[in-house]
């Protein structure tokens, strides 16, 4: 990505006080972009957001994007040139507790930005990050491609594929790249796999769980050991964001539409596997034990084809599940050191471009 190319932009967030989008948010501010964000309070106490002072570099709007009058003066105030929508209700138990709210925030949210968007000036691109959960459930293991079907058999995986198709029917109906002269809007979906790195806290997510109980010293307790998935480090997608906003902004009808983004397949791992070697990194005895209390369900075996991204993009996953891993304990236990969380926070932006740029070096000379 270029640097030159993020001074001086203007981006509009949304959940920029949540874990990805709190990275997002310094990252963008490190490139000098000028960031407004949209979000409701951190969902976490400890959270990212605050610990690593995230607010200081941004300006910061709390707000709901389900209040449809808020988040337009919001984004009309900020006159942005790129919009990325990660604002939303993202786990898979609180959709079966709530799903109205699930659908509220995920379906309505997404309409709300994307209409929002559409009648702000001078609005080049529009990303909606949803997650590779949208697919179309199958009983049998396989690889989702970008031109499988959307479903998802619990709320919260079938408000995401809704979400999916508002922002097909956005791009069809109002920011067609067939007709780009006349709107001049590029728009794109992002589908992740599962998004790993320090500073995350949700709750019922295996990795938080897992530096929660570490911490305290008690076994971590393990819900579905043996489900697969692809693992990758939260700046790892957050890379591809940026990128594929630069080639949107110059490229609309060649980048418009889904992208895949998700981890290497030897990266791809079972919980067990993950459990196994988080404890081992962390020491101090930590471990786990099996959950048996029931569970929802949940899809065992996720995977998606990033064919698409790689050829087109450029893009690929460059810290491996063993890398990831051991930046997550190193950030975490600097955090449980008192260390200025900021700066770790961006030295590990600044180790990741630097990770980058040398393997990029190593497959030129090849």
């Amino acid at each position: 990505m270029s640097h030159q190319f993020w001074k001086g932009r203007r981006v509009f967030l949304t959940g920029h006080t949540g874990f990805m989008g709190a990275w997002l948010s310094l990252w963008l501010q490190e490139l000098g972009a000028e960031v407004t964000g949209y979000s409701l309070q951190p969902p976490t106490n400890p959270n990212l957001f605050d610990i690593a002072t995230v607010a200081d570099g941004m300006t910061s709007v709390i707000g709901d994007i389900r209040d449809e009058n808020g988040l337009a003066i919001a984004m009309r105030d900020a006159h942005p040139e790129i919009v990325i929508h990660m604002a939303a209700q993202s786990t898979i138990s609180d959709s079966y507790i709530n799903p109205t709210h699930s659908y509220a925030i995920n379906v309505m949210g997404t309409v709300n930005v994307l209409e929002a968007a559409r009648l702000t000036q001078d609005l080049k691109v529009i990303i909606n990050v949803t997650t590779d959960k949208c697919y179309e459930a199958r009983d049998e293991d396989c690889v989702f491609y970008e031109t499988d079907p959307q479903g998802g058999n619990d709320p919260y995986s079938n408000s995401k594929a809704c979400s999916e198709l508002v922002t097909l029917a956005y791009k069809n109906s109002f920011f067609n790249p067939d007709n780009y002269s006349e709107h001049g809007v590029a728009i794109a979906s992002v589908r992740n796999g599962n998004v790993i790195g320090g500073g995350d806290w949700g709750k019922n997510r295996l990795i938080p769980d897992m530096i929660r109980a570490v911490t305290i010293g008690e076994p971590v307790s393990i819900r579905s050991p043996h489900a697969i998935r692809p693992w990758q480090y939260v700046l790892e997608p957050l890379s591809a964001y940026l990128l594929l906003a630069e080639r949107l902004y110059t490229d609309s009808t060649k980048y418009s539409g889904a992208w895949n983004l998700s981890a290497n397949d030897e990266d791809v791992k079972p919980v067990q596997w993950v459990a196994n070697k988080l404890t081992s990194l962390w020491g101090e005895g930590a471990s786990w034990i099996l959950d048996l209390n029931p569970q929802a369900p949940e899809t065992y075996t996720t995977k998606l084809d990033c064919t698409k991204a790689n050829q087109q993009l450029g893009w690929y996953p460059r810290w491996d599940i063993e890398t990831c891993l051991a930046k997550l304990v190193s950030w975490h236990k600097a955090y449980n050191d008192n260390q200025n969380m900021r700066d770790l926070t961006i030295r590990q932006i600044a180790s990741f471009i630097e990770d980058n740029k040398k393997q990029e070096v190593e497959v030129d000379g090849e």
